[in-house]
């Protein structure tokens, strides 16, 4: 089923304590609104709508860094303002389209909570993940004792909440009575019917500082690290000049390949492909193609780069190891680091070059060719 997605992330959050508002602030290392615009990207949105402030906006292309797919709306001064605006912002997207409706607050969202919100949407107007109530419930009126109150029938209401886009904002424009909690209330309100689906422990929503010392030691159960290896090789031929991880190095010889035969970005590619399960260069780039025939390396390596993106992933380092006699490595190492770390959107201190000789045996001690390994690591949503 094809949805969109709109993601609020325009409040202040007061409550969570002095500093940055939660949506800015890092867990786990990384921005909290950056980890809900992952998972739906790698839950296969095909729009995501980012409702923010002015300010908002000028830091999401740091926030963001690396990840497509995504536009803004201005957001109002309410939460139902705010939810309007970016509904209004996918006026092109079909009438009957489902759209999630997020909040940037609840980071740790699973693929498996946006599967079972669409298919719930399948029977009903509109849909919400929640969670029945475990705790014993107290009802406490100032100065007197505490009541039990039944938490027979009682739910936590999680986001994203869906619906079909128009259904939507129809229910907001006949909603007369005052601020909505949720959207499902104004569907409710509508004469909508409304669905619960499996929500997620831990889908949890920041607002207390003490939620993010929580979230930080939930987050590492909601991602994954896939390791990638990739191996290269090309045979030495006439000619003046060799790439080498996006640098061109002097030399009596070159590398001879269908495109510039850089082995090391082609290890580097392949290793990619291979963590997130997308088969290799060849699957992408195929050699019998005259398109890709002399074309620079680094195009096929950033392909790889907006793959892993495109699922809600990011690197987190690489390691290249060059296996030759000659040319020299080392003079150019950094240099490399420094290329790989732009192509890939890194900083180098995530980007390892080395090199290695096999001791004058097998075709690259005899200097037949060169050839290139490579290791990576990717984080992606579990």
């Amino acid at each position: 089923m094809t949805f969109s997605a709109v993601i609020v992330a325009a409040g202040s959050g007061t409550r969570a304590g002095p500093g940055q508002a939660k949506q800015w602030r890092l867990l786990a290392g990384k921005p909290v609104l950056r980890w809900s615009v992952e998972a739906f990207l790698a839950a296969g949105a095909s729009e995501l709508v980012i409702v923010t402030t002015d300010d908002g906006e000028a830091a999401l292309p740091t926030v963001l860094e690396g990840l497509g797919g995504w536009r803004v709306a201005k957001g109002g001064a309410t939460r139902a303002q705010s939810v309007q605006s970016g509904l209004r912002a996918l006026a092109h997207r079909p009438a009957d389209e489902p759209v999630l409706i997020h909040d940037a607050a609840r980071p740790l969202l699973a693929r498996q909570t946006i599967r079972e919100v669409l298919k719930a949407l399948e029977g009903a107007d509109g849909v919400l993940p929640a969670l029945p109530v475990a705790d014993t419930l107290k009802r406490a009126e100032p100065d007197q004792n505490p009541v039990t109150t039944s938490r027979e029938h009682l739910w936590r209401a999680q986001t994203p909440q869906a619906a079909r886009r128009q259904t939507l904002l129809d229910a907001y424009a006949a909603w007369s009575e005052g601020e909505p909690t949720d959207d499902v209330q104004v569907i409710e309100a509508a004469g909508g019917r409304v669905a619960i689906a499996p929500g997620d422990p831990l889908l949890l929503k920041l607002t207390y500082p003490e939620d993010f010392a929580m979230a930080e030691r939930l987050a590492g159960a909601a991602r994954v690290t896939r390791v990638g290896q990739g191996f290269d090789a090309h045979r030495w031929g006439p000619g003046e000049e060799v790439w080498l991880c996006g640098v061109a190095i002097k030399h009596d010889e070159t590398l001879i390949g269908h495109s510039d035969a850089d082995a090391g970005l082609h290890a580097l590619t392949d290793a990619i492909l291979g963590a997130i399960g997308e088969g290799d260069i060849g699957d992408h780039f195929p050699p019998t193609d005259p398109k890709w025939r002399g074309a620079a390396s680094d195009q096929f390596l950033r392909h790889a780069v907006d793959l892993v993106s495109a699922k809600g992933g990011v690197l987190v380092n690489v390691d290249v190891t060059l296996i030759c006699e000659r040319p020299k490595i080392k003079p150019h190492r950094q240099a490399m680091r420094e290329r790989l770390a732009e192509i890939l959107g890194l900083s180098v201190d995530r980007v390892s070059v080395k090199a290695t000789t096999t001791e004058k045996m097998g075709f690259t001690g005899r200097g037949e060719g060169l050839a290139a390994s490579a290791v990576v690591a990717v984080e992606t949503p579990a």
